[in-house]
């Protein structure tokens, strides 16, 4: 009976989160939630016993939010379901006040005792940040000129306003500062600013990219101004762009973007002013990464020594913001005990798969691992994060131009080695294909990501790619199978390890990546036909051998929907061909060369993700796309709502969300809006209306042939919009089952 009751008090923990994360896109801005401490056991209970508490982080030395008895014993509690949700939470009172109310409690703890403290002595998570009104607000932007598609344009006109919903500024009456009235883990900024949505309530480094594409489509130059600002703040007074807007992130940074946007907001508006304070600034970031990140490595290929660059967190102990994530993973009873070096050890590779972005992914793991325990992203040299630093260089040398002629060299001489060590330490000619490179095994890891397209968009292309199109069209070969094997867009991996950066998810900035990737090919190897399989083999055929590092039969599986039957292998694997293109793939045009067939396609398809997994939550515009049936609602349980946009999608089904992952999916979403707009305005001519499923209409299972143990274990529709809330209440039950 303890463990229904337990399983009971997860489910209502569960539906709090999601109707916390669930924000509608298109309702007036939220208030300040204030989650309900929703304790795992009785409130009469003890605490489940710990482990020692870690050691103080000296980037971290708050009492309260940081690595510590108290920020432990609470999270041991789990009375919230989101982790972050604590640390968010700003003190409603003095923190000598709040430690010595702690230390009260701190004997024989029980659930009731914690839940009556953090009642008393915290406020509502992020009660620092208030909504802004959007001022000069152009409700008909350029942009929407490039759009010929009734529907297509009324929706990136309503993604448009969505920016309304996201815009937020630092509450001076509620921070805590110096004062000593509170305290409160936000980190102050002094410009207006633009967040992701859901449990992220404050502004990100690599988010703020998309976001800020986005925001110069819709003609915000002032709000893009803005977020540039304050990136400039950071970097002058804490020295390199956090992760995050929270204390709890200062021991790390995202990929650093900040130049590619700092370029973009300058070609676009022409404001050069922003140079006088942005590039010596830019040069400070670039001297973090070369002192902070970068390593020497010696190629066993061609034996020469490259300085290059990973994620290499310095930590110690669980982060604040997942900290009982992470102390399930370096404690989990059914697993080997790891002793205090082992547990640091593998904090620290936590913090730099964060740092990433890409949290987590079996890209990161060790060969032959298998858990989070695996992981190895230090040893990492990882290709996406070199190009972008590679990108930086070229972006900084064209800023500086004919001013600083000896400044522009400088640069360009350090992006050129940085594009040799690249290709002598990542490209692979015979597969054609970039992978990262393993300190630990001293060779090219065998994980195909999407990763493998940020050379290419970054303007690093292989000599084999210039002078050959049949290895320009393999090169990109992998995103002509995922347009005709499966529903939605590009997926991060092709192996389902039930983390949020494998397959099935498809994220938004990977597909602008790979859509600016295929803009970057030259015309000479891009213009011919799209190639076609025989008639008896699919589009796995024409990927060269090895690329994927997987048989066909190995590839996730594709629930067949919209009543599309297809069988086990040969040509009828390829569930989407239709007459020339494919589906929800846009109308093909006479001539059109394969990398334009492939944008255009990719291009459609990301917007029926986007517009169909919106509709299906509610969304609807009046007189253009009617608001279904509370039948077709209840499947998604969106009865109540008026559409999501959200962070990441299911490449499976194009009205669903993604899944896995530490914390539900998340809706809002500023880089999801972000790619959209850009995607509308860059391919408006070719978009066409979408297809979206029947929400009725159960998919059959999975495609056969496509892999044993690929199947979404979710299933069916049980996988749409929510089921990484079932994965995330599967992880938690199991978690107290075992207490």
């Amino acid at each position: 009976m303890e463990k229904y009751r337990v399983a009971l008090m997860a489910l209502c923990s569960l539906g709090l989160a999601l109707e916390t994360a669930g924000q509608s896109a298109s309702s007036d801005a939220p208030p300040v939630a204030t989650a309900t401490p929703s304790p795992t056991g009785g409130l009469n209970e003890p605490l489940p016993s710990q482990v020692p508490v870690p050691p103080r982080q000296e980037w971290c030395t708050s009492e309260i939010f940081c690595a510590g008895p108290l920020l432990q014993t609470v999270n041991i509690a789990h009375v919230y379901p989101d982790d972050k949700t604590f640390v968010d939470k700003p003190t409603s009172k003095p923190p000598q006040e709040v430690l010595n109310d702690f230390r009260n409690i701190s004997t024989n703890t029980t659930y009731g005792q914690v839940v009556a403290f953090l009642e008393e002595a915290f406020s509502g998570e992020g009660l620092e940040l208030e909504p802004l009104t959007l001022q000069n607000f152009n409700p008909e932007p350029a942009f929407l000129n490039n759009v010929t598609n009734p529907l297509v344009r009324a929706f990136s006109q309503a993604v448009h306003t969505f920016w309304t919903q996201l815009i937020r500024g630092t509450n001076q009456e509620t921070v805590c500062g110096n004062t000593g009235r509170c305290e409160s883990t936000l980190i102050p900024l002094n410009h207006t600013f633009v967040v992701p949505g859901g449990r992220f309530r404050e502004q990100y480094y690599w988010d703020s990219f998309w976001i800020l594409e986005g925001l110069l489509e819709s003609e915000l130059n002032d709000i893009a101004n803005a977020t540039l600002q304050n990136f400039m703040d950071e970097l002058d007074t804490i020295g390199f762009i956090p992760n995050g807007g929270r204390t709890y992130y200062l021991n790390r940074s995202q990929p650093p973007m900040f130049i590619q946007m700092l370029a973009r907001y300058v070609q676009v508006t022409g404001d050069t002013d922003i140079l006088a304070r942005g590039l010596p600034l830019a040069e400070k970031e670039l001297a973090w990464w070369s002192s902070e990140r970068s390593v020497s490595v010696q190629s066993p290929f061609t034996n020469q020594t490259h300085e290059v660059y990973r994620y290499a967190v310095t930590n110690s102990a669980p982060r604040p913001e997942s900290y009982l994530t992470d102390y399930l993973t370096a404690n989990d009873p059914e697993l080997p005990v790891l002793n205090e070096t082992e547990r640091a050890d593998l904090y620290a590779e936590l913090a730099s798969g964060a740092e990433s972005g890409w949290d987590y992914t079996g890209r990161w793991y060790s060969p032959g691992g298998t858990s989070l325990r695996d992981l190895h992203v230090r040893s990492t040299i990882a290709v996406d994060l070199n190009s972008i630093l590679y990108r930086s260089h070229v972006e900084l040398a064209n800023l500086y131009g004919s001013s600083n002629e000896t400044a522009a060299n400088r640069h360009r001489e350090a992006a050129e080695r940085i594009r040799q060590a690249i290709l002598d330490l990542c490209w692979d000619s015979e597969k054609l294909a970039f992978y990262d490179f393993s300190i630990l095994t001293n060779d090219r890891n065998e994980w195909f990501t999407a990763a493998h397209y940020y050379p290419f968009w970054s303007g690093i292309i292989p000599d084999e790619v210039l002078s050959s199109e049949e290895a320009a069209f393999g090169a990109f070969s992998s995103l002509n199978l995922v347009l005709n094997r499966y529903n939605g867009t590009f997926p991060a991996t092709f192996v389902d390890t039930h983390l949020q950066w494998d397959a099935p998810n498809s994220w938004p900035p990977h597909q602008y990546i790979v859509l600016q990737a295929l803009r970057a090919l030259p015309a000479n190897v891009s213009s011919g036909p799209l190639p076609q399989p025989s008639d008896d083999e699919s589009t796995f055929s024409l990927v060269p051998a090895g690329q994927l590092g997987l048989e066909e039969t190995e590839l996730p599986g594709q629930p067949v929907t919209f009543s599309r039957n297809a069988s086990a292998t040969g040509s009828s694997a390829d569930i989407n061909r239709l007459d020339g293109t494919v589906f929800n793939g846009g109308n093909a045009t006479e001539g059109e060369g394969w990398a334009a067939a492939l944008g255009r396609q990719l291009a459609n398809r990301y917007f029926a993700s986007t517009l169909c997994s919106w509709h299906a939550t509610g969304g609807s515009i009046e007189g253009v796309l009617p608001r279904l049936s509370d039948e077709e609602l209840a499947v998604t349980e969106s009865l109540d709502q008026n559409g999501h946009m959200f962070e990441k999608f299911s490449n499976l089904d194009i009205d669903s969300a993604g899944r896995g992952g530490e914390y539900v999916v998340q809706a809002g979403f500023g880089w999801t809006n972000g790619v959209l707009l850009w995607v509308a305005s860059n391919y408006g001519g070719a978009l066409t209306t979408p297809e979206c499923p029947n929400l009725l209409e159960v998919p059959t299972a999975p495609k056969p042939g496509s892999g044993s143990g690929s199947e979404d274990e979710d299933g069916g529709s049980l996988g749409r919009i929510h089921n990484a809330a079932a994965s995330w209440l599967i992880a938690g039950l199991l978690f107290f089952w075992m207490l």
